[in-house]
C-alpha cells in the first residue's frame, strides 16, 4: 500500500501486510519495525537510501523488498540475514560490490539491474530455489562458474554487460527458458550489421503527427499517429509510432531492440515494422509500425510478485481446441522464422502475445532479444531448444485454458508441450518440429463453427 510517513509515525498502519515509502528519505524510518509481526512486502524505492539497519531480521515476515532508485553502493549484508526474504530489487543503486553474505537462503527473484556490479560473488550458485536473476545494464565480464548447480534458474538477462562470451554451461541449465544478453562485446559485430540494415525505410519526423498515446512498456511509448504523404495531410496513413527512451531497461538497451525488430524482417505472426524514425529534434530514436485492429487483446498479463516466471490469465480466459492450436501454430512459425534469422526473442511469453478470435496471433515486443551467428550451428541449436522450453510454457497454458479436451488435443498437444519441456535441453523438439507437430494437430482437431 502507498502511505506516508506521517501515517507510519501515527501508528494507523498497524496490521499492514504492504507498505510502500517514497518520501525522499536518507535514512531508514524506525518505525517500520512497528509492522513487525505483519510485514511480508517493503518497498522503498525512488529516496535516498544508502544502508540498512542491522536489525532488520526484525521483520520477521518480509518476504518481498523493493529499494531502486536508491544510493546503495553495495547489497547490505544484513539481507542474508533475513529468514524468509525471497525477493530483493535494487535496480538504478550504484551497487559495485554483492558479497556472498547479502544473498537470502530463500531468494528466488534478484534484481540488479542498472548497476556498476563487476562480479557476482561464487555462493550464488548456492542458492537453489532461485528462478529469476536480472543483470542487465551491469560491469560483468563473466559468471562464476558455480551457477551451474542453480538448476531452477528460468529467467536470466545479462544484456548490456562486458561479457566476451556466453558460459558454456548455461545451455545446460535444465529450466532456462528466457535468456537475454544484447549489448555485449561478443555479439557487437552482429549487432552493428543488425542496425545498419537498409532495408528498411526512413521516415522523416516531419511526414508524422502523434496522436494518443495506445500503451508504454519499459522500453518506450507507442503512439497512434498519421504519416503523411508527400506532405499531404488528406492523404495519410494511420500508423504506430513507438518512440524508445533510451535508458537500460530490466531486458536490456532500447536501441538493440530496435535493430532486432529491423532485423526480423517480415511474417504474418510478428507485427510488421514500415519504417525507422529519423530527424527526431531531440534525436530519439524510433519505429513505425503497421496500426493493429484493436480488436487484438494481450492473451495474458505478466507474472506477478508470486508466481514469479508464469504469466497470469484472465479467469474467464477460454479456447476451443482449434483456436489454441491456432496460437500455438502461429507462434512458433514466428519463432521458427526468428531463429532462421539468428534471433532468439528472450522474451516469449502469452503477455507479449496479441491475439484476437479465431486463433489469430501476433507476438511483439524485442526488448530482450538477442542476435546470434546463424552459421555457429552449436549456439543455434542450444539457444533455439532453450525458447522452446518458454514456448512449452505457452502450450501448457494454452491446453489448461480449453474447452474441451479432444483425443487430438490430449494426445498431441499434450504430449509436445511435455516434450518442449524436458529437462534435459538436447532432447527438446526444434522449432521445425515443433511446427510440423502442431500442423498435425491442426488437421486432428475438430473445429467449431459459429
Amino acid at each position: 500500500m502507498n502511505a506516508s510517513l506521517e501515517q507510519l509515525q501515527a501508528g494507523q498502519l498497524i496490521g499492514a501486510r504492504e507498505l510502500k515509502l517514497a518520501c525522499g528519505l536518507t535514512e531508514f524510518p524506525r518505525e517500520i519495525f512497528s509492522l513487525a509481526e505483519t510485514l511480508e512486502v517493503l518497498d522503498l524505492s525512488g529516496n535516498a537510501l544508502s544502508t540498512l539497519p542491522d536489525d532488520l531480521p526484525r521483520l520477521t515476515k518480509l518476504r518481498i523488498l523493493f529499494a531502486s532508485n536508491n544510493r546503495f553502493t553495495e547489497l547490505p549484508n544484513v539481507l542474508g540475514e533475513c529468514r524468509q526474504l525471497g525477493m530483493v530489487g535494487f535496480k538504478a543503486n550504484r551497487i559495485r560490490h554483492v558479497s556472498a553474505k547479502s544473498l537470502p537462503r530463500k531468494l528466488r527473484w534478484l534484481i540488479l539491474t542498472d548497476n556498476e556490479v563487476e562480479v557476482l560473488p561464487a555462493e550464488l550458485g548456492q542458492c537453489s530455489l532461485l528462478q529469476k536473476l536480472m543483470l542487465a545494464g551491469n560491469r560483468l565480464r563473466a559468471l562464476p562458474d558455480e551457477m551451474a548447480a542453480c538448476t531452477r534458474l528460468e529467467l536470466l538477462r545479462l544484456s548490456a554487460n562486458r561479457l566476451a562470451a556466453l558460459p558454456e554451461w548455461l545451455a545446460d541449465l535444465p529450466r532456462l527458458s528466457w535468456l537475454a544478453y544484447a549489448g555485449n562485446p561478443f555479439g557487437a559485430s552482429l549487432e552493428a550489421a543488425a542496425s545498419a540494415e537498409t532495408t528498411i525505410a526512413d521516415i522523416q519526423w516531419e511526414s508524422l503527427v502523434l496522436d494518443e498515446k495506445l500503451g508504454e512498456g519499459a522500453s518506450g511509448i507507442i503512439y497512434r499517429a498519421k504519416l503523411r504523404v508527400q506532405g499531404e495531410e488528406r492523404d495519410a496513413r494511420s500508423v504506430a509510432v513507438k518512440l524508445f527512451k533510451g535508458a537500460v531497461t530490466s531486458d536490456g538497451l532500447p536501441d538493440r531492440e530496435m535493430a532486432a525488430c529491423i532485423h526480423a524482417g517480415r511474417h504474418a505472426n510478428l507485427i510488421p515494422v514500415l519504417g525507422r524514425v529519423t530527424g527526431h529534434p531531440k534525436g530519439r530514436h524510433g519505429l513505425v509500425m503497421e496500426l493493429i485492429d484493436p480488436a487484438f487483446a494481450n492473451l495474458a498479463g505478466p507474472p506477478s510478485l508470486d508466481s514469479c516466471t508464469r504469466d497470469i490469465y484472465p479467469a474467464d480466459v477460454r479456447f476451443d481446441a482449434a483456436a489454441a492450436c491456432d496460437i500455438a501454430y502461429g507462434i512458433a512459425s514466428a519463432a521458427r522464422h526468428l531463429h532462421e534469422r539468428g534471433i532468439m526473442h528472450g522474451d516469449l511469453y502469452a503477455h507479449n502475445i496479441l491475439h484476437r478470435g479465431g486463433g489469430r496471433a501476433l507476438l511483439g515486443d524485442f526488448g530482450a532479444a538477442s542476435l546470434y551467428d546463424t552459421a555457429d550451428r552449436r549456439l543455434g541449436s542450444a539457444l533455439q531448444r532453450l525458447e522452446v522450453r518458454a514456448f512449452g510454457y505457452l502450450l501448457e497454458e494454452l491446453i489448461a485454458c480449453c474447452t474441451e479436451r479432444t483425443a487430438p488435443l490430449a494426445s498431441g498437444l499434450e504430449a509436445l508441450a511435455a516434450a518442449c519441456l524436458s529437462e534435459d535441453a538436447a532432447s527438446r523438439p526444434s522449432f521445425e518440429a515443433v511446427v510440423s507437430e502442431l500442423q498435425r494437430c491442426t488437421r486432428a482437431t475438430p473445429r467449431t463453427t459459429a
